[in-house]
């Protein structure tokens, strides 16, 4: 699905932030990203995400050369994508509600085909009385929540999520893990940045860890 060969990032002409990443993301597969603060794993998922471009090296997005690729073909390979950044990204003139639909609004589907399925998971992650409020006047956590239930409703191939429990209670944080876990089993690739030692513990899952700009791959 994912294939990275020699691939090196810099910003402007600084030294390289990530260099010679060089791995494969298997369909189906599930692993956790971790390093130190700063180490580029953020860097990393966005270039996962097609929103930034290598300086060099060979990046194969389900079977096509980035770099070939005009900006309208990019955005077509982004909506086999899910993400979930640290910043949320929820569109503050929209509902929660609104928020999470948006990727079947963007495929073109009639409301009253997913209304429902939109419905039963934002009560599923605790949103089920928050499904009418504004982005700006929830909490980080709800907010958090909402990111990654836009991110996995429409079961994307490749689910990217940045810390995606750094605002939940351990509770709800391995309630979220379980669901990654479910969407994984239901066929989807995902690939969770995390600094939690301890959460990571829980699971038996393979380890990207970046470490001084390369990546080190703990099967």
């Amino acid at each position: 699905m994912v294939r990275f060969e020699n691939v090196g990032l810099r910003y402007g002409l600084g030294p390289e932030v990530l260099r010679d990443l060089s791995f494969q993301i298997p369909a189906h597969s599930f692993q956790f990203l971790t390093g130190p603060s700063g180490a580029g794993k953020t860097s990393l998922l966005r270039m996962l995400f097609l929103s930034l471009r290598p300086t060099r090296g060979l990046v194969n997005m389900f079977g096509q050369d980035i770099s070939l690729l005009d900006k309208s073909a990019i955005a077509r390979l982004r909506q086999r994508i899910g993400i979930v950044l640290q910043d949320f990204r929820l569109l503050d003139h929209m509902t929660t509600y609104e928020n999470v639909a948006l990727p079947f609004r963007v495929m073109g589907r009639d409301e009253s085909s997913y209304r429902r399925e939109v419905v039963d998971l934002l009560k599923w992650v605790g949103l089920g009385e928050r499904m009418e409020a504004l982005p700006p006047i929830l909490s980080g956590g709800e907010k958090q929540r909402a990111a990654i239930a836009r991110a996995v409703i429409a079961r994307p191939q490749l689910l990217l999520a940045d810390e995606p429990t750094g605002n939940v209670d351990p509770t709800l944080a391995r309630r979220l893990l379980n669901l990654f876990i479910q969407l994984n089993k239901s066929g989807t690739a995902v690939i969770i940045a995390t600094h939690d030692i301890a959460l990571m513990d829980q699971y038996q899952a393979r380890r990207m860890v970046l470490h001084e700009s390369r990546l080190h791959i703990y099967e």
